[in-house]
């Protein structure tokens, strides 16, 4: 049985949190119910995640699209959603999709909300959708933001195509420089080193030979080495990233590397703006819309920097100001919402400045993907170059001795 984690009031106003076990939240709320607590805010705990990741199963991409499209036709043709559910199941194509609906369907006849029924997917829906279709069912709009959670997931893998057909011509080039230079090390370098040796002790090798001998001699005596580090660090890291201060971190670095940052700092704010707007266009109020969209932003960096700004608002300040505040928002967008506080206008202010986002964003993507390939062309080119230096300088300032 899952654990919720809850936030609540008792009747003479005490805030308490804690956790609780049920099978759904609706059984966890009806639980604080019985034992008098007023819920503020509950969600399935951490740790029930991680296991229920455990049994989860991934989905193709592609199918989720055609599912979300398909369940927002459904939908607003006035199919309730469990026998959409149902119907969508049983004509699945992919056996991973269709297991994974006969549990959400089973759960969601069981009364559970369809986010929180997705949410012990993880493998299959992630926080983005999650959070999305969340707002969808606070708002009422959920036909909206699944069509909105279609055409993302689609974007998402064409960019990813076009990133990965951009990659595989400098990629191979890699690989096969990569085995070229390897060959070079363990095989070819050794049999110039008595010359090489020489020229050392006169105090004549070149300092890029030397490097390239010592490299030389690494890969042929502690090769094994430099795997098994590989290969623990791979492991380090992806420990590390599941934690929630690692992914904090990976997050933090996304934001600040040169180039990427400003694309996924973009990509977020856009997200965060157009759930924001939509669930106030819809009559959410602005506290409740801002804890459910700040997980739609997919960064949580940023996610924090707005959970901070709802902590001000509750207490009766502006959302512009501690947004502000943060530094995760840029100067201009901040102006924008400002704006769009004082002409009570906030809601179309957010859509549209997602709008504008995206627009921009798009366009330095493809600016990006077309310059990785001449950047890995370079970077390739520059070790091969460097290879060839430190094996030919000695060999030409030899023969201008001799």
């Amino acid at each position: 049985m899952p654990d919720f984690t809850y936030v609540a009031r008792e009747l003479t106003g005490k805030q308490v949190a804690g956790s609780i076990a049920a099978q759904t939240q609706q059984e966890a709320l009806a639980s604080l119910a019985a034992k008098q607590l007023f819920p503020i805010q509950i969600e399935l705990a951490e740790a029930s995640v991680e296991a229920q990741k455990q049994v989860t199963r991934r989905v193709r991409p592609r199918h989720l699209s055609i599912f979300y499209s398909q369940l927002a036709d459904l939908l607003k043709s006035g199919v309730p959603l469990l026998k959409s559910l149902e119907l969508l199941e049983h004509q699945a194509t992919s056996p991973a999709l269709k297991a994974v609906l006969q549990e959400v369907r089973a759960e969601v006849a069981d009364g559970t909300r369809l986010n929180e029924a997705m949410r012990r997917h993880p493998k299959a829906f992630n926080d983005l959708v999650i959070s999305m279709i969340r707002a969808g069912e606070e708002g009422g709009f959920l036909e909206e933001v699944l069509k909105r959670v279609a055409a993302f997931t689609d974007h998402q893998e064409e960019l990813k195509g076009r990133v990965i057909g951009a990659m595989v011509y400098p990629l191979f080039l890699m690989g096969f420089g990569s085995i070229v230079v390897s060959v070079l090390l363990v095989y070819f370098v050794p049999k110039f080193e008595p010359i090489f040796s020489r020229m050392e002790e006169r105090g004549d090798l070149p300092w890029a030979t030397t490097a390239l001998m010592a490299m030389s001699r690494i890969a042929q005596s502690y090769w094994y080495l430099g795997v098994l580090a590989v290969g623990g660090a791979v492991y380090g890291v992806n420990q590390w990233l599941s934690t929630r201060e690692g992914r904090m971190q990976l997050d933090r670095i996304r934001l600040r590397t040169v180039g990427l940052g400003r694309v996924v700092r973009s990509l977020s704010i856009a997200r965060f703006c157009r759930v924001l707007g939509t669930l106030l266009r819809n009559g959410v109020p602005l506290l409740p819309s801002l804890r459910i969209s700040k997980d739609a932003s997919g960064n949580s960096v940023i996610a924090q920097a707005v959970d901070v700004a709802a902590d001000s608002i509750s207490s009766g300040k502006s959302l512009a100001r501690p947004l502000a505040a943060s530094g995760e928002f840029p100067i201009e967008i901040v102006e924008m919402i400002s704006v769009g506080e004082e002409a009570n206008n906030l809601e179309n202010v957010l859509i549209d400045i997602a709008d504008t986002l995206e627009r921009r964003t798009n366009r330095e993507v493809d600016m990006v993907v077309r310059l990785l390939e001449p950047l890995m062309l370079l970077v390739m080119a520059a070790i091969v170059l460097f290879v060839v230096i430190a094996i030919l300088l000695p060999i030409l300032q030899s023969s201008g001795i001799l």
